[in-house]
């Protein structure tokens, strides 16, 4: 099983804030 850069994956640093993770989450799913 592999495991998923969910953070590549959405385009955004480790080091980003919840608020950054949440807005490139929501331009993904849309």
């Amino acid at each position: 099983m592999a495991v998923k850069d969910y953070y590549r994956l959405l385009g955004v640093e480790r080091d980003a804030s919840a608020e950054e993770i949440k807005q490139a989450y929501r331009k993904r799913v849309m």
